[in-house]
């Protein structure tokens, strides 16, 4: 192994000179050399499409594959290839994992039976829809995911690179800024007139011979000045490049952008074709559920040559279910509502509330909603509800007695003024 001593050491004292001169400029000891505006607002523009172009990257990801950490393990696949420079093989999607799931289910329980043949059809519809999704997820990964990741892994580790060159270049040509600063101050604290009147003849000479010293040290600054002046200002030259070059990145995604709302809105439209489908064939189904398992017999006047042949189970539909006209239901508030209006209720979360219905003879229908936090707030209310009630009561009693009352004193008059 050639292992250069020299070699190691210079570059050892480089990076001393460089974190050097960076603690100095963070503590606010040394000058710093500033870029032009329109160079930081480059900068600060590639930085802004990493970060977003990062984001939008990692959250589509996240969208066409929800679960990756699943029982299939499909990001770590998907990884495991791609650094071996393998294909990944088609994996089946959840939606054809279910469609076939329910097929094997109807096998099972019978194609003949109604629940059967459902479970064949809504199987057969999402194995379609399963199927459109990997055709989607392909699409997407090829014309939008795949232009992202180039993006971050090849052009910004590009940009990244010779911009931490230039940022040591640029410390390079700062710290030659000092030195040479240094050196001329020396130099012209060595330049000084010096006191003839001195007894020694042997200080003129060293005060000449440091003069003369730093004046070449003054000249080696300027030349190391002048070399890292002009590193500094090609590596300058090739990171603006780059950095302009983030315009034409930015284009190349909005294609990409429009590619995949395109392929989006196809498989969107493909969802609502087979959705639609399998709508129709299930509205060419019976809509009912059976209401018992016992099957009820033809009447006999309605029945043809004697025949007594049994018919379906009674059915009810759906549409005809009705809540009860009277009685007390009961539910739990989910979510906070202001009433807009006289005619709502305002709602507050978990608070249960009881809805009572009751008819009093010819009366017309009581309707009572109350809340109910607590068990004296709900003894409160039933006490308060059962008032009410008998205070109609006692109303309608009084209505009645009064009309019979009303109804005696008026024939007692008739019989009265009746004269044979």
């Amino acid at each position: 192994m050639d292992f250069n001593v020299k070699k190691l050491a210079s570059g050892a004292g480089l990076f001393f000179t460089r974190a050097v001169q960076f603690t100095e400029e963070k503590l606010g000891q040394a000058e710093k050399t500033e870029l032009d505006a329109h160079f930081e607002s480059l900068m600060s523009r590639a930085d802004c499409t990493k970060l977003w172009t990062e984001k939008i990257y990692r959250q589509t990801e996240v969208l066409l594959q929800p679960n990756p950490i699943d029982h299939t393990g499909a990001r770590i696949e998907e990884f495991l290839y791609e650094k071996l420079d393998r294909k990944a093989p088609s994996r089946i999607t959840n939606a054809e994992l279910l469609g076939q799931y329910m097929q094997d289910a109807a096998k099972e329980f019978g194609p003949g039976t109604p629940y059967g043949s459902t479970l064949i059809e809504v199987g057969e519809f999402e194995r379609r829809l399963g199927a459109a999704e990997r055709e989607f997820l392909q699409t997407s990964a090829i014309s939008f995911l795949t232009p992202l990741r180039n993006f971050l892994e090849g052009d910004w580790r590009t940009i990244s690179k010779e911009r931490r060159l230039l940022e040591n270049l640029r410390l390079d040509l700062d710290a030659c800024k000092a030195r040479l600063k240094k050196a001329k101050q020396a130099e012209a604290k060595a330049a000084m007139a010096p006191d003839f009147q001195e007894t020694r003849p042997r200080n003129y000479v060293l005060s000449a011979s440091a003069s003369a010293l730093w004046s070449e040290e003054v000249e080696k600054a300027e030349h190391e000045l002048r070399v890292a002046q002009t590193e500094f200002d090609r590596q300058a030259e090739v990171t603006r490049l780059l950095l302009e070059g983030i315009s034409s990145t930015h284009v190349n995604h909005l294609r990409c952008l429009h590619e995949f709302v395109e392929a989006q809105a196809a498989y969107y439209k493909q969802c609502h074709f087979h959705m639609q489908e399998l709508q129709k064939e299930l509205g060419r189904l019976p809509n009912a559920f059976a209401l018992n398992s016992t099957p009820s017999m033809v009447p006999a006047g309605s029945a043809t040559d004697g025949d007594s042949t049994p018919v379906e189970t009674d059915t009810l539909k759906i549409e005809e279910v009705q809540a009860p006209a009277t009685g007390t239901r009961k539910a739990k508030v989910l979510y906070d509502y202001d009433a807009a209006d006289s005619s709502e209720l305002s709602l507050l979360a978990d608070e249960v509330r009881f809805h009572h219905q009751a008819a009093v003879g010819c009366w017309p229908v009581i309707s009572l909603s109350i809340s109910v936090q607590n068990s004296l707030t709900l003894v409160i209310i039933v006490f308060n509800f059962i008032t009410t009630l008998f205070s109609r009561l006692t109303f309608a009693l009084a209505v009645y007695l009064n009309i019979g009352c009303k109804a005696i004193f008026t024939f007692a008059l008739l019989k009265m003024s009746y004269v044979p």
